[in-house]
């Protein structure tokens, strides 16, 4: 459906997705997302678009997350700018995309929907999306407030869907990618893998951190505020969960220290990792190396090969 060799998707990330990792990602067969919002401008995502055409001649898309925010986000010309520069496929996600949908397919433009519940899943379908990428309770970012584990989840999605399942939450691993397809899944998504790259643009702290950090190095934080989000472990999640639990609690009473800018500037730009919020999610325990993004790819497909063949050895 999208032009790539492998099963393996890397979503939208923001301070992540940019053309030095998502050609990386193209080159590697799998299918990469630049994320639209990291560019400060429309112009500027054009410009990063045609920066990574420069980096790479295999399909990339763009990811359009839709999310209420302070600063008015010009949504329609980050739209215009994607399917102006030829884009073939945008990952939405955050709120309901259908009016970016229906102008992406009038465009010819190739739509995943990144979803956290079945319903949501189902209801991206009946908006026309070409593919559904559901968030398991175990991902990065924000997995919902339902708490639904990709094992149940993702075979709950396939069940009910007629177009392609892509799981996500938890990768890391060829066997991960494995039973994501028994699961009826057509591919993985990964973030937290990817940041573990040698391409990624983040300080090499960051990526040495989530080498040794293990799988309950992550915590939940904004549940009180009905907007979780699983980041990792450090000293400023630990304030932002203390300040939240306390009586009357409103979100400005950690604006300050769950500030994007500064979780992108002191950890993923500057490396002080107690100093800001950083997403990661719990495949953190499966990583265990920085590797190239070619390295990663085709490490994960070859282990898939073998188990599933191995599988199909103990059926014989």
């Amino acid at each position: 459906m999208f032009g790539v060799d492998h099963p393996i998707v890397c979503g939208g990330m923001t301070g992540v997705g940019t053309a030095e990792l998502i050609s990386a990602v193209a080159d590697a067969g799998a299918l990469g997302f630049l994320t639209a919002l990291t560019q400060p401008t429309p112009e500027a995502l054009a410009r990063e678009i045609a920066r990574c055409r420069e980096m790479t001649d295999r399909p990339f898309g763009v990811n359009l997350t839709i999310l209420p925010t302070l600063k008015p986000v010009p949504y329609a010309e980050y739209r215009a700018a994607i399917i102006e520069s030829g884009i073939r496929v945008v990952e939405t996600a955050g709120s309901n995309p259908a009016e970016h949908v229906a102008a992406f397919k009038a465009a010819g433009v190739k739509v995943i929907h990144k979803a956290v519940a079945v319903r949501h899943a189902v209801k991206a379908q009946t908006l026309g999306v070409d593919a559904v990428s559901i968030d398991g309770f175990e991902c990065a970012g924000h997995p919902g407030e339902e708490d639904i584990p990709g094992l149940v989840l993702i075979p709950a999605a396939a069940r009910r869907l007629d177009i392609p399942v892509i799981a996500s939450g938890g990768f890391a691993t060829g066997s991960g990618l494995a039973a994501a397809l028994a699961l009826g899944a057509c591919a993985v998504n990964m973030g937290t893998r990817f940041v573990a790259s040698a391409e990624a643009p983040v300080h090499q702290n960051v990526k040495d951190q989530i080498v040794a950090n293990d799988e309950r190095a992550t915590q939940l934080v904004f549940r009180e505020f009905g907007n979780t989000g699983r980041v990792a472990r450090n000293a400023i999640s630990e304030e932002i969960v203390a300040r939240s639990k306390r009586p009357g609690a409103v979100f400005e009473d950690v604006a300050e220290l769950a500030s994007g800018v500064r979780g992108r500037t002191r950890v993923l730009e500057q490396g002080h990792m107690d100093d800001g919020l950083w997403w990661a999610g719990q495949a953190q325990g499966l990583i265990e190396s920085v590797a190239t993004c070619d390295e990663i790819v085709s490490g994960i497909v070859a282990d898939a090969e073998k188990i599933i063949g191995r599988l199909a050895d103990l059926r014989g």
